[in-house]
């Protein structure tokens, strides 16, 4: 028995049984007829059969699954910034979070391709309760964040996860993934939440906790859609908050979000790591302030990494001159790409609703405004 076994993925020894257990499931079955279209089910069972890795599931099963994916409902995928990442390295890569299952399925296909250590990453609970899920979670090396929780219970809870990253990292050489805060940001607006870095440092033993992130190398990534696959299916949620009311979330919710991220319109993609911030970490650590002010700065940091790494779309510009009721960026698309978004502005939202409109406009915005911020600042 290990401490971490209510959260850690399978160990190797372990992937054979797990297959095992799912190998008829009908979900799978579906997954591997749209990854294997032209394959017999007996072909890829008897693959999976003779798998015993996690290493040999994702290169074999997950991936051209995701390539799959790419192909069907995506206009490609394009990256930068791999080249300054090292080889037989662990890196902790905090990231914007769009999509639940994507993020992290991208960022490990251009680590493979990279020749990179892949990541460990975290996934929230809620969206592995079906038992398929949760198992087909821990074969794709995820971990699993606990959520609901409060007081003395979310206390150590996050200490567990603080600890398994840190083993991850420092004692296995193993990556490790985890959005910049709780779930997916729904309003375009990437903010890294002081609170998921506290909980990183809760492992640390010196009085220093803040020195936590001198012993790793922490890795701000920015990952951008052109068209948002669940951007209609954030709008509930968005309506509620504008109007300061509790959104409570339909019971098969999270699963259509999963779903819907996986087959929905994305256009284009990018992934962009925007390097180790090695000395901008010890120029914080060195500032005589209190360790939750270097949380906030390292936050901030993190915050303009992730915005001026942000590829910037055309229905960014579009939604940022359609919200201000301008044309500053009208250098930045076409009358046909404004003309296409437009249409899918018109199809996917009730336009007479204004408070909609603009939520929809905002969320596609934001990250041309937050890239303003960066440059004001430089």
């Amino acid at each position: 028995m290990s401490k971490f076994d209510s959260i850690r993925p399978f160990y190797d020894a372990e992937v054979h049984n797990a297959l095992m257990s799912i190998i008829d499931d009908p979900m799978l079955e579906a997954m591997m007829n749209f990854t294997f279209p032209e394959d017999q089910s007996s072909h890829w069972k008897e693959q999976m059969s003779h798998t015993h890795s996690l290493r040999d599931f994702q290169i074999n099963f997950i991936y051209p699954g995701l390539m799959k994916v790419l192909e069907k409902s995506s206009d490609g995928l394009s990256s930068g910034g791999f080249d300054l990442l090292e080889p037989n390295t662990a890196y902790l890569f905090i990231s914007n979070h769009r999509d639940i299952i994507l993020d992290t399925s991208l960022l490990n296909s251009c680590l493979y391709e990279n020749g990179l250590v892949m990541t460990t990453s975290a996934i929230g609970d809620n969206l592995i309760q079906k038992p398929f899920l949760l198992t087909l979670s821990k074969l794709n090396r995820n971990f699993a964040i606990k959520r609901g929780l409060t007081g003395r219970a979310l206390l150590e809870s996050s200490q567990l996860v603080s600890e398994y990253i840190r083993k991850s990292l420092v004692h296995e050489n193993r990556s490790v993934w985890t959005a910049q805060r709780e779930g997916r940001t729904k309003d375009g607006n990437d903010i890294t939440q002081k609170g998921v870095l506290k909980m990183l440092t809760l492992s640390e033993e010196s009085r220093d906790s803040f020195s936590y992130f001198e012993k790793i190398k922490l890795v701000p990534v920015s990952i951008s859609y052109e068209y948002d696959p669940t951007d209609i299916l954030k709008m509930p949620e968005l309506l509620a908050k504008s109007r300061d009311e509790k959104y409570v979330k339909s019971e098969n919710e999270d699963f259509l979000n999963l779903l819907r991220g996986i087959m929905g319109t994305k256009k284009r993609i990018h992934i962009q790591v925007n390097g180790v911030l090695d000395q901008e970490i010890q120029q914080i650590s060195q500032m005589e302030i209190s360790q939750g002010e270097k949380l906030s700065a390292l936050g901030e940091l993190i915050d303009q990494k992730i915005w001026k790494g942000y590829k910037l779309w055309p229905s960014n510009f579009i939604a940022h001159d359609l919200l201000h009721g301008n044309e500053e960026y009208r250098n930045f698309y076409t009358p046909e790409e404004k003309k296409a978004f437009e249409n899918r502005l018109n199809s996917k939202i009730d336009t007479s609703h204004p408070e909609i409109v603009k939520n929809f406009l905002s969320m596609y915005a934001y990250p041309v405004i937050n890239h303003q911020k960066v440059l004001s600042v430089h």
